[in-house]
């Protein structure tokens, strides 16, 4: 029987963090870990080939719902291929969607920046077209500021009622390329 390996030791063998490990752990796609008589999780390498499949489907952009029903089909020795590919085309559709939306959303903000002149004067037509249909007596009076642990790094709220879902903003919003002047 190969030795077990401590926590650091299977996750630089997976490719991810100790931190992730517990994680998986702890939402469940990976089984709980033996314990040591001191107490530390040990690891042989039936989980750290289970490591390794998470990380390469977190890098295919699967969810972790849908990881949990691809380890679930890798372990049941009587599953079928086409249930494995159902779940990686719906994956794709999915994915298929969110380049259509980036594809959207890209396309807006470069007639956003392009109407822009960029100089040092204060009209922006950027600030313009966000603000369209609001009226200039309702312009904020003052500079917003994000308060320390209410938001994450990707710039999201932590899912309170003030959070903006952009995919779904930018579907309601039909930018209009306005003929561009030259002076």
């Amino acid at each position: 029987m190969p030795p077990l390996m401590n926590i650091g030791e299977a996750a630089a063998a997976a490719g991810v963090s100790a931190k992730m490990v517990r994680h998986y752990e702890q939402i469940g796609l990976l089984p709980a870990a033996e314990r040591s008589e001191s107490g530390y999780r040990l690891y042989g390498e039936r989980e750290v080939s289970v490591l390794r499949f998470i990380r390469q489907s977190r890098r295919l952009g699967f969810s972790v719902a849908q990881i949990a029903e691809l380890v679930g089909l890798w372990s049941d020795s009587q599953r079928s291929s086409r249930e494995v590919k159902a779940v990686a085309q719906r994956h794709l559709a999915d994915l298929e969607e969110k380049r259509r939306e980036i594809k959207q959303m890209m396309d807006g903000l470069s007639v956003l920046v392009h109407a822009c002149h960029g100089d040092d004067q204060p009209h922006c037509a950027i600030l313009d077209k966000l603000s369209l249909h609001s009226h200039a007596q309702h312009q904020p009076d003052h500079k917003s500021q994000l308060k320390k642990g209410n938001h994450k790094n990707n710039g999201a709220n932590n899912g309170g009622s003030n959070h903006i879902d952009l995919m779904a903003w930018m579907r309601g919003v039909h930018v209009h390329q306005a003929p561009i002047l030259t002076s």
